[in-house]
C-alpha cells in the first residue's frame, strides 16, 4: 500500500506562495530526513491531490520536480517510489550536496525546461480554475524561471532546514509498520528549546546503567537469570490458559490499581508461610517490577532535599531513585554483617537485611531491632528490599524486618523476576495501613488499570496449585549446587585472587579482590580478552572501597562454571606475563 504522507504542510504554505511549491518542499524534507525511506511507495497523483487540496495536474508537477532531482522514481503501471539511493548521512552533508547538485543542474537547463514547466502548471484550463477555487489565487507565474528559483520560493535561496520539525509521517504499509525516523536526527533542523522540569533534568543527568549483551562465545557472570530449561513451562502455559477464561471471556475483566485480588491473596498466603509476615490481600499492591514500586514510594515519601539512607555498597537503582526524586542519598556503612545502624538524620531508609546487596551479608537480629528503634525515634519509614532470598539452600530462614515490625513502619518489597523469569515484570509491596491510600492513589494515577493482568491471574493459579512452591524447591537445590561449585572454584584460583563472602542464599557471590587496584583493572581487561566477564562491585559504591567482584551463576551449568574459572586463571597468567 501507499505511504500516506502526513506533513507539516501548513508551515510550508506560510513560507511558499503556492501549494504545489509548499508540497514539493514538504516531501523533499521528509525524504531527506529519512521519514520517507528509500523504496516507500507514494500515493497516486489523484490521492495526493485530494489529500492536500491541489489539482491533479499540480500533484503531477510536484512528482515531476522530485523525479528530476532524483528524489523519486516513477515505474509504469506500478506508481511512484522514493529513490533507494541514500540521501541521509551524518550531518546531512551528502543530502545537501546532492540536493545542491540537482538544483545546479536544473538551473542550467535550457529554455525548453522552463516552457515545459509553464505548460505543466497551466495545462488544461481546469487546472488553474481548480486551484483558484481551492484558494491558491493565480497559477504560478514563476514557472518560466529556472527550476531552482521556483523551488526556493520568493527569495530563490535554499531552505534553511530541509528536516523542518513537524508532525511525523505515518505509513500504511505491509503489516502496518510505521516508517523509521532514525534519519531525522542526522538532518540539521530548528529544535524548540523546551524547558524541562527539575525532575526531568535530574533524570537526564543520571542515566540508567545498561548491560551490554555478551557475545555467544563469552561466559558472563554478570546477570543472574532463570535457566528456562528448568522452568515448568507446561504448567505455566496451563495457568495462562485458565487465566484467560473459557473462550477468552476473562480477558475483559478488569482489576483495581492494586492488582488482581487473587494474586494478592496468594502472595499474602505465601508470605505468611515462608516469611512469617502477617499480611492480608488489602495490604499488598502489585507493580510492574519491584523497581517501579521503589521509585513510586520514594516519590511519595521524600521531599525535595530530603535525606534517605542507602546502603554503601548497595543497589545503584535505589540511589538513582532517591537522586531523581530530588532527595539526598546518605551512605549507610556496610560491613561483614550488613548495614551498621546509626542515628541518621533522615526519615527514609532502604535496607536489604535478609541478604545484603551486593555483599550477601545477613543482618543480625540485634541490628534489625536497632533499625526499628531508630525508625520509631525518627518517625521514619524503612523500605525492606527482599530481592532474592527465596533461594536459601542452607541455614534457617531469615526473619524479615517486616515480621518484627510492631509500629507499622516497614514496607516489604518483593519480586517474581528472579524466581520465575526475567520477562515477568511483577513486583509487590506489603504496606503499613497508613500508606495504603496514598500508594493506591499514586498507582491509580500511573496505571489506572494494572499491567499484565493475564500474567497476574496465571501466577495466582500457579501459586494456589502449589506449582510455584515446588518450582522454588527444585531451583533451590539446583542453585545451591551451582553456588557451591563456584565458591570452591573461586577459592581455589591460582594466586589467591578472591575471597568469596560467606553466604547460604542468593544468585550471585560477592568476592573481595586480594591484590592491588591496578592489578584488578588489568585483570578485568585480560578477562575480557579471554571472553569471560564479571561485574565490578565498584558500581554499587558511593564512597571508594576495596576492589571486589560479583559473580552471578544461576544461568551457568557446571561445565560453564569450570570453563569460566579456567579463562579467569588464564587471564591472571596474562597479567603476570605482561608485568
Amino acid at each position: 500500500m501507499d505511504a500516506i504522507p502526513i506533513l507539516s504542510f501548513d508551515e510550508y504554505l506560510a513560507e511558499y506562495r503556492y501549494k504545489y511549491l509548499a508540497l514539493y518542499h514538504a516531501l523533499r524534507a521528509a525524504i531527506l530526513s529519512g521519514n520517507l525511506p528509500g523504496g516507500a511507495r507514494l500515493p497516486s497523483t489523484r490521492k495526493l491531490a485530494a489529500l492536500y487540496g491541489l489539482s491533479r495536474g499540480s500533484a503531477a508537477q510536484v512528482y515531476d520536480m522530485l523525479s528530476a532531482d532524483g528524489y523519486v522514481k516513477s515505474e509504469t503501471g506500478r506508481g511512484t517510489f522514493v529513490s533507494r539511493d541514500s540521501f541521509v548521512t551524518e550531518g546531512g552533508q551528502a543530502a545537501e550536496k546532492r540536493a545542491g547538485q540537482a538544483q545546479d543542474r536544473s538551473g542550467m537547463a535550457d529554455e525548453s525546461t522552463g516552457q515545459a514547466e509553464a505548460s505543466a502548471g497551466m495545462a488544461e484550463g481546469t487546472v488553474g480554475q481548480t486551484e483558484a477555487r481551492a484558494g491558491m489565487g493565480e497559477p504560478p507565474r514563476e514557472a518560466g524561471r529556472n527550476r531552482a528559483s521556483i523551488r526556493e520560493g520568493r527569495s530563490g535561496e535554499a531552505p534553511a532546514h530541509p528536516g523542518r520539525p513537524g508532525r511525523p509521517l505515518s505509513a500504511e504499509g505491509s503489516g502496518g509498520t510505521s516508517l523509521p525516523a532514525e534519519g531525522a536526527a542526522a538532518i540539521p533542523s530548528l529544535m524548540a528549546d523546551i524547558p524541562l522540569s527539575a525532575w526531568a533534568r535530574r533524570l537526564a543527568a543520571r542515566p540508567p546503567v545498561r548491560e551490554q549483551a555478551a557475545g555467544d562465545s563469552v561466559i558472563s557472570f554478570r546477570s543472574a537469570v532463570m535457566p528456562m530449561e528448568h522452568f515448568p513451562y507446561a504448567e505455566w502455559r496451563s495457568a495462562l490458559s485458565h487465566a484467560g477464561g473459557r473462550g477468552g471471556g476473562a480477558l475483559a475483566v478488569s482489576a483495581p490499581p492494586q492488582g488482581d485480588e487473587g494474586l494478592r491473596r496468594a502472595i499474602a498466603a505465601h508470605l505468611r508461610i515462608t516469611r512469617g509476615i502477617r499480611a492480608e490481600a488489602q495490604h499488598i499492591v502489585t507493580f510492574s517490577g519491584s523497581m517501579q514500586g521503589i521509585v513510586l514510594l520514594t516519590q511519595l515519601l521524600l521531599d525535595s532535599g530530603g535525606q534517605a539512607v542507602v546502603e554503601d555498597p548497595g543497589f545503584h537503582g535505589i540511589r538513582r531513585a532517591v537522586e531523581v526524586s530530588g532527595g539526598v542519598p546518605v551512605p549507610g556503612r556496610v560491613d561483614g554483617s550488613g548495614l551498621v545502624p546509626q542515628d541518621w538524620d533522615a526519615r527514609l531508609l532502604f535496607v536489604t537485611p535478609s541478604r545484603q546487596y551486593p555483599t550477601g551479608a545477613v543482618l543480625p537480629l540485634e541490628r534489625r531491632r536497632r533499625l526499628l528503634e531508630w525508625a520509631a525515634a525518627r518517625r521514619a519509614i524503612i523500605i525492606e528490599d527482599d530481592y532474592d532470598s527465596e533461594f536459601r539452600w542452607s541455614g534457617r530462614p531469615i526473619e524479615p524486618l517486616k515480621a518484627l515490625d510492631r509500629e507499622e513502619r516497614v514496607v516489604y518489597i518483593g519480586s517474581f523476576s528472579n524466581t520465575m523469569f526475567a520477562g515477568l515484570r511483577l513486583g509487590y509491596a506489603v504496606l503499613p495501613p497508613s500508606l495504603i491510600p496514598p500508594v493506591t492513589a499514586a498507582k491509580a494515577l500511573y496505571e489506572p488499570l494494572p499491567a499484565g493482568l493475564l500474567e497476574q491471574r496465571a501466577l495466582a493459579r500457579f501459586m494456589s496449585l502449589g506449582v510455584y512452591a515446588r518450582h522454588i524447591r527444585r531451583m533451590t537445590r539446583l542453585y545451591g549446587e551451582r553456588g557451591r561449585i563456584l565458591r570452591e572454584l573461586l577459592a581455589g584460583m591460582p594466586g589467591g585472587l578472591f575471597h568469596p563472602q560467606p553466604g547460604d542464599a542468593g544468585l550471585h557471590i560477592y568476592a573481595r579482590w586480594l591484590r592491588g587496584e591496578e592489578e584488578f583493572a588489568r585483570f578485568q581487561k585480560a578477562a575480557k580478552r579471554r571472553d569471560v566477564d564479571f561485574r565490578d562491585a565498584a558500581l554499587y559504591r558511593i564512597t571508594p572501597g576495596e576492589p571486589a567482584a560479583c559473580f552471578a551463576f544461576s544461568h551457568l551449568d557446571e561445565e560453564e562454571l569450570i570453563e569460566g574459572m579456567r579463562r579467569l586463571s588464564l587471564a591472571w597468567n596474562d597479567v603476570q606475563n605482561e608485568a
